[in-house]
């Protein structure tokens, strides 16, 4: 009996150092396969999840980790071998810039970063904390997708986060910074952010990869030339920022964090560090070409408008016809919409409506008032895009304009014509100020253009063809829209920073005394 026992107890003993013996060694394993997969991170020149992190809060703040001992529960195909505490996402609160800021950040080392339900469910707390206590959250994308082993569960998983997405639009400012692969299902929740940040390189998007598009559509492509950082920055718009590496990237996440409020019931710090930039007079004077059809930069006048080194361009190879981003104007912080007459003379199309429409209603959202930049000479013609659509998708632009209710001004630089003059912002979608400068035009359409429709073609009377134009450009005077009231003011180039200043502090106040409140959801467009 007693022999009997002693047996038990040294098989029993020799079973637990057995079992010890063989956790030690998959620990050894997984930690040699970590390092492995580690270097190959350091090697495609990505940070890991945890460095983003670190390099992201500020500095000598502490990280509050949530969820840090999740585990997933699946069973099939041996992945209970494959566990990791976190489940392949660090989730948690730091500060940025002093303010308290939600991150999740997917972890490529693990599982390849791959999305299962307990790793959704980490995320769908973490927007849950977000939006309860009114916080930024920006997400870091660094996955293969959906965890194929988990089945339908994952896609559930994926439901839940875009569910919350769209939950938390227009309340609380949402970023997406993709920093490695991001394929399938995972597209959509970034694209129901604010904004999108990828790397050159070593970012991608799409919902089928190079080798599901070779077999459907037998065309040869790669990672880079479906879904790189070139393609959705410049072709398709869907990247606001490309950034050269990943410290590049948290670098100008931070400083677009500094522009925005932390939800829609609060408006944006004003700087503290700014100096009253004193502009160049003779510069802005003589501004615009002789030429009323040469092209020039915007971003020149905008850089001497705004604050020094402010201005941080969104979405800025794509849709180049129009300019967009964000600035400080004595300190407040802007969002700056601008006709750019490098690019098809500064017409209006379906993308720069789309582009515009969106960062509009996102200042909307978030309480940035609006500057607005006018020169546009009309809608881009063509059957290109009458067949896509440019009759609803111009009316986005309407709309957004016509919705917000941020303070709104803008100035008429030189050209403002036909429908393109209604949609910028004019007097009659309740702009707060609106501004001319003295040699610009607002008309139905250009002179040239009215004289070969009134006069039916019949230009080679002189006389007439003279009395018209003259009489034609009265017509087309700041002046005139502003005995009208459709301009208040007809102003000086050296004094629109010192007038858009004035406005801002003015408009400011429907602030003032009033409660903000949620307004709408920031749609994709």
């Amino acid at each position: 009996m007693f022999n009997k026992t002693a047996d038990s107890v040294i098989e029993n003993d020799s079973l637990t150092l057995n079992i010890k013996f063989q956790d030690e060694i998959l620990q050894e394993k997984q930690a040699l396969q970590k390092e492995v997969k580690l270097n190959k991170q350091y090697e495609k020149g990505k940070l890991t999840a945890q460095d983003r992190i670190n390099l992201l809060i500020d500095t000598n703040q502490k990280f509050l980790e949530i969820g840090a001992l999740v585990k997933h529960n699946c069973h099939n195909f041996d992945m209970q071998k494959r566990l990791s505490l976190g489940d392949g996402v660090i989730t948690g609160c730091g500060k940025i810039n002093s303010q308290n800021v939600f991150i999740a950040s997917q972890d490529f080392l693990v599982n390849g970063g791959s999305l299962g339900y307990a790793h959704a469910e980490k995320i769908c707390k973490l927007l849950d904390l977000a939006y309860d206590n009114l916080s930024p959250i920006v997400f870091i994308n660094d996955s293969g997708g959906a965890r194929i082993q988990e089945g339908v569960e994952a896609l559930a998983g994926y439901g839940k986060i875009f569910h919350n997405n769209v939950k938390s639009s227009g309340v609380i400012p949402q970023i997406a910074m993709i920093m490695g692969p991001c394929a399938g299902g995972a597209v959509y929740s970034p694209a129901l952010t604010d904004f999108i940040f990828m790397v050159k390189n070593t970012s991608y998007m799409y919902l089928t990869g190079p080798n599901v598009v070779k077999k459907v559509t037998y065309e040869d492509v790669d990672h880079e030339t479906l879904g790189g950082s070139s393609v959705h920055g410049g072709k398709s718009g869907v990247a606001d920022f490309v950034c050269e590496n990943d410290a590049d990237a948290i670098l100008k996440l931070k400083l677009l964090l500094s522009y925005l409020p932390n939800n829609c019931y609060e408006t944006p710090k004003r700087a503290e560090n700014f100096r009253n930039k004193k502009t160049n007079d003779d510069y802005l004077r003589n501004f615009l070409p002789e030429n009323p059809n040469q092209s020039y930069d915007i971003k020149n006048l905008i850089d001497e408008i705004v604050d020094e080194n402010s201005f941080l361009e969104v979405k800025k190879d794509f849709a180049q016809n129009i300019v967009i981003g964000f600035a400080r104007l004595n300190g407040y912080s802007v969002g700056i919409i601008a006709n750019q007459p490098l690019f098809l003379a500064g017409c209006l199309d379906i993308d720069a409506s789309c582009k515009a429409g969106k960062f509009i209603r996102f200042c909307d959202s978030f309480n940035i008032p609006i500057i607005s930049l006018i020169d546009v000479p009309g809608f881009l013609p063509g059957t290109n895009q009458e067949y896509n659509g440019v009759i609803i998708h111009g009316a986005k632009l309407l709309y957004a304009y016509s919705e917000a209710t941020v303070p709104k001004i803008s100035v008429v630089i030189r050209k403002a014509y036909g429908g393109s003059y209604i949609v910028m912002n004019s007097k009659h979608l309740d702009a707060d100020f609106n501004f001319a400068w003295p040699k610009s035009e607002l008309a139905v359409m250009g002179a040239d253009a009215a004289a070969e429709v009134l006069l039916k073609g019949k230009t080679n009377d002189i006389e007439k063809y003279d009395k018209f134009m003259n009489e034609y450009r009265n017509l087309m005077s700041p002046e005139l829209s502003a005995s009208r009231g459709f301009i208040d003011d007809v102003i000086q180039p050296s004094e629109t920073r010192d007038i858009l200043i004035r406005s801002l502090e003015i408009a400011m106040n429907k602030y003032n005394g009033k409660k903000l409140c949620f307004k709408h959801k920031n749609v994709p467009l």
